[in-house]
C-alpha cells in the first residue's frame, strides 16, 4: 500500500464534494473514490475516518439530513469558501498563465483550470470584466503550439496517479526510429517543454550504477502506446530533486553530466542571446575583437545545434569538437541539397 494513500483519498473526497452541490452519502463517496482512484475495494469506515480528519483540519464539511438519508457536503457559508475579489490586472495575469498552459487542454489539469477560470469570470462585476475584455484584445500570446493531449487523457490520469501513489508503471514505449518496447518505470513528475509533456522517471533495474539524479530520464508522452499502473510500489529516492535536475540543461535532454558548449557570436547575436537567454547559468564573455563567447551547459548536441543554426552566420560553434563536427556535417549536407536543387531548376 502506498504510504500516502490516505492523503490521496482525502484529496479525492474533497474533489467529489466540491462538485456535488447537494452532497453525497458515505456509500456514494466510497463508490466514487474507488472508481476514480482505481482501487480494488474500500470500506465506508475509511471514508468516515477521512472525513473526520478533514473536518479536524478545518475543511468546511457538514452533514445534512435528507429524504434519502444523511449526506455530507461542502458548506458554502462565509466562514468556509470565500467569494473571490479580483481586479482586471489580476485577471489579465491569470489569463496569460491559462494561455501558456494550453498544451494541457483536454486533460484533467485543464478541466481544473477551466473550472476555476469560469468561477472567477462569473464572480466579476460587469464593469471589471468589460475593462478586462478591452485590455485583453491588446495582448496576444504567441509561440504556444496549438497541441493538446486530449486523446491521452486516460493515460495521463494513470501516470499522474502512479506519481502520487509511487506505483511502478508498465508502459509500451516507442522511441523515434526504434520498435516499441516494454519498460517498467518509476515516475517522479511531469514536465512541459515546447508544448510537449514529458514523464520524468527512472527505469526499474536499469542504470543502477549511476548517481540518483543521473538515473532520471525524460519520456515523451506522445511515444507512449499504453501505460498501466502496477500493484507494485517503489520508495522514492530522497536524493532526487526534480527542480535541480530540470534546471541543469538548455532543453529536455538528460544525461550523466552536462557538457559546456562554447559559441562565438558577433555583436548582434550576443545581444539576442542576452535578451533571450538559452540557460539560467549561461555566460557571455566579450572579446577584444568585438565578438563574444557564449558558454552554456547542455546534455546533447541537438539542444545547442538548432539554436546555433537559428543565428545563421552570426554564430559559430567552437566546442566541443564532436558537436562542431556534427554541425559541420549537417551544413555540408544542406549545402549539397540546395546546390542540387538549384541545378534541377535550370
Amino acid at each position: 500500500m502506498a504510504r500516502n494513500e490516505q492523503l490521496i483519498r482525502q484529496h479525492k473526497i474533497i474533489q467529489v464534494l466540491e462538485r456535488r452541490r447537494y452532497g453525497a452519502s458515505l456509500e456514494d463517496l466510497r463508490d466514487t473514490v474507488v472508481d476514480e482512484l482505481g482501487l480494488g475495494s474500500l470500506h465506508v469506515r475509511s471514508i468516515r475516518r477521512d472525513i473526520e480528519a478533514l473536518q479536524a483540519a478545518g475543511m468546511p464539511i457538514i452533514t445534512e439530513e435528507t429524504a434519502s438519508g444523511k449526506v455530507w457536503k461542502m458548506s458554502r457559508a462565509d466562514t468556509g469558501l470565500h467569494r473571490l475579489t479580483i481586479t482586471a490586472s489580476e485577471l489579465i495575469s491569470l489569463s496569460i498563465g491559462r494561455d501558456l498552459l494550453f498544451p494541457l487542454a483536454g486533460t484533467q489539469f485543464w478541466q481544473g483550470i477551466e473550472a476555476f477560470w469560469n468561477k472567477v469570470r462569473d464572480q466579476l462585476p460587469a464593469g471589471v470584466y468589460e475593462h478586462y475584455e478591452r485590455y485583453r484584445r491588446t495582448l496576444r500570446i504567441l509561440g504556444v503550439v496549438p497541441k493538446t493531449y486530449e486523446k491521452q487523457q486516460g493515460m495521463l490520469k494513470t501516470i499522474n496517479r502512479a506519481i502520487q501513489e509511487h506505483r511502478r508503471l508498465d508502459v509500451e514505449y516507442e522511441a523515434t526510429g526504434s520498435p516499441a518496447r516494454q519498460r517498467i518505470l518509476e515516475p517522479y513528475g511531469l514536465a512541459i517543454f515546447q508544448s510537449s509533456i514529458y514523464l520524468v522517471a527512472t527505469e526499474f533495474g536499469q542504470h543502477t550504477d549511476l548517481e540518483s539524479q543521473e538515473r532520471l530520464r525524460h519520456w515523451k508522452l506522445d511515444r507512449f502506446l499504453k501505460a498501466t499502473a502496477m500493484d507494485d510500489w517503489f520508495k522514492p529516492d530522497d536524493q532526487i530533486d526534480l527542480d535541480s535536475h530540470l534546471g541543469r540543461s538548455v532543453g529536455i535532454f538528460s544525461g550523466d553530466h552536462p557538457t559546456i558548449y562554447r559559441i562565438r557570436l558577433n555583436a548582434k547575436a550576443a545581444r539576442w542571446v542576452q535578451e533571450e537567454p538559452w540557460h539560467a547559468e549561461q555566460q557571455v564573455e566579450t572579446c577584444r575583437d568585438g565578438y563574444s563567447i557564449l558558454s552554456v551547459p547542455a546534455y546533447h548536441p541537438m539542444e545547442v545545434i538548432p539554436q546555433v543554426l537559428r543565428l545563421g552566420s552570426s554564430a559559430e560553434l567552437i566546442e566541443p569538437a564532436e558537436a562542431r563536427g556534427i554541425l559541420g556535417d549537417q551544413l555540408a549536407e544542406m549545402a549539397s541539397m540546395y546546390r542540387a536543387d538549384r541545378k534541377s531548376r535550370k
